[in-house]
């Protein structure tokens, strides 16, 4: 059995038809319990992502948007509500089989970037492939596919570089390769441009573009940058816990 149809099997059983949809929502909230108080972070969201989509989830502080992007990306849990991904229901399934859905199918892109100090650009990349579930990959297969990403998004120069040693920009380079070193099916990327100049976050933004049109990887952004917004194929408002496309 190879990997792939060790994978279809696993998630055979929770399978779903959602079409052209990698991501459905439905009726989706989120409490919280801060002491006595219930904080309703999500009420009620519906939402549906297509395959291949440059989105983005756009709220103020306090909209409910990291919460929502958490719940995506299976990072937290609904409190009730229906979430597919990718054909399979995310709903009530264990720990341990989240962490392998977060590691087989999605990327994450974070605005403090997140990368490990004690290690360089290609330790850093390389990580998800070496942390993954039922991964078997050649290490001398793998560093080649990690330096491959390193030229891809200009980083040959630093590849023995620690984090400490790279510019705001480069790091996010780094984050990017990372994110993309698993092959995800989405990529997750929470305010990618908030820690850049203008520039850096243009030209970031340009190869996170390219990436989406050249591999169709689905990318789905929060954020308040409007530069961001204005390169996305469709935006979805988030305010007080509800969402509007």
């Amino acid at each position: 059995m190879n990997e792939n149809t060790g994978k279809e099997n696993r998630g055979k059983e929770n399978r779903a038809d959602t079409s052209s949809k990698i991501i459905r929502l439905q009726n989706i909230t989120r409490k919280y319990l801060l002491g006595s108080t219930t904080v309703n972070a999500l009420r009620g969201v519906n939402l549906e992502i297509e395959r291949g989509e440059f989105s983005v989830i756009l709220g103020p502080s306090g909209s409910g948007k990291s919460t929502l992007l958490n719940i995506i990306g299976c990072l937290d849990e609904a409190t009730s509500g229906e979430y597919i991904l990718d054909g399979i229901r995310i709903n009530g399934r264990p720990v341990s089989s989240l962490a392998a859905t977060r590691n087989q199918k999605i990327g994450f892109i974070f605005q403090s970037f997140n990368l490990i100090p004690v290690l360089n650009v290609e330790e850093n990349i390389e990580l998800p492939c070496l942390l993954g579930t039922g991964r078997k990959e050649d290490p001398k297969a793998l560093r080649q596919r990690v330096r491959a990403l390193c030229e891809e998004v200009g980083l040959t120069n630093h590849l023995k570089h620690k984090p400490d040693e790279l510019s705001g920009g480069q790091r996010q380079r780094v984050a990017i390769a990372r994110a993309l070193v698993t092959n995800p099916l989405m990529i997750m990327a929470d305010e990618p441009t908030a820690n850049l100049d203008s520039k850096t976050s243009e030209t970031i933004l340009d190869l996170m573009q390219a990436l989406n049109k050249r591999d169709g990887v689905t990318f789905v952004f929060a954020t308040h940058d409007p530069r961001v917004v204005e390169r996305t194929h469709r935006t979805y408002h988030i305010a007080d816990g509800i969402v509007a496309s």
